[in-house]
């Protein structure tokens, strides 16, 4: 039976700054961060022999630094445990949010330049986890543009692939709120479910790319959060 699966999988925790919303932040994997990689990578080994799935060559994954190294991770022992050849490619589709010229600034700094400006009003309580809100900034996206950017990317790459009589699987490592918006636009979740969920740091969440060009969620367990008031942004 011909299946294309895509595993969507979160970097790893890293060294991220405290009270800053930017997701670009150029910083590595943690000691922890590495640890769950490994383990996570192992299980997935597990889950692909007993499945019988076929994983594809090249692992995407977006250019920061944590996500490449989760990717490398995965790469390493994937290709040890399943006696495969398999490479990493980044792209700078597969980003967090970007917040645009206030990048790595603390929420109070970009606060504080949004009040000094004239020509902007103050940003309303929740800004950092709207959906649809966008930064008045140079270069800054919307959580939901993020999402389709990763999302146009994602289905350029599944055409690509010719389909087969087994199950293939193409794996992709990012972002959490990019990828939780991804699946919205490609209708796997609600509108309402976004702010509810979200991912387990490496461990993957498995979408199937049905014939008619619909999606599905077929395994591996979201995250579902305490409270939707603290959405960190990756």
């Amino acid at each position: 039976m011909s299946r294309l699966i895509l595993g969507f999988i979160r970097h790893g925790d890293y060294q991220q700054l405290a009270d800053t919303p930017s997701a670009h932040q150029p910083f590595g994997l943690s000691y922890r961060g590495k640890t769950d990689a490994c383990l996570e990578a192992q299980k997935l080994c597990r889950f692909i022999l007993h499945e019988g799935w076929q994983l594809l060559p090249h692992i995407d994954c977006s250019n920061m630094l944590r996500s490449w190294q989760t990717a490398e991770i995965f790469r390493v022992i994937l290709e040890a445990s399943l006696d495969l050849s398999l490479s990493t490619q980044s792209y700078d589709a597969l980003a967090e949010r970007s917040v645009g010229s206030v990048a790595n600034l603390t929420v109070k700094e970009i606060e504080d330049i949004v009040n000094n400006d004239p020509r902007y009003p103050s940003l309303k309580e929740g800004w950092k986890s709207d959906s649809d809100f966008c930064l008045p900034f140079q270069g800054a996206e919307s959580l939901m543009t993020a999402g389709h950017r990763v999302a146009t990317h994602l289905n350029t790459q599944m055409a690509d692939i010719t389909r087969k009589s087994d199950t293939q699987l193409k794996l992709c490592v990012g972002h959490g709120a990019s990828f939780r918006h991804a699946a919205y636009h490609f209708g796997v979740i609600d509108a309402e479910e976004i702010a509810q969920l979200s991912m387990y740091h490496s461990r993957p969440i498995f979408l199937e790319l049905l014939e008619d060009g619909s999606w599905q969620h077929i395994a591996g367990e979201w995250k579902y959060r305490s409270s939707a008031a603290a959405i960190p942004m990756d």
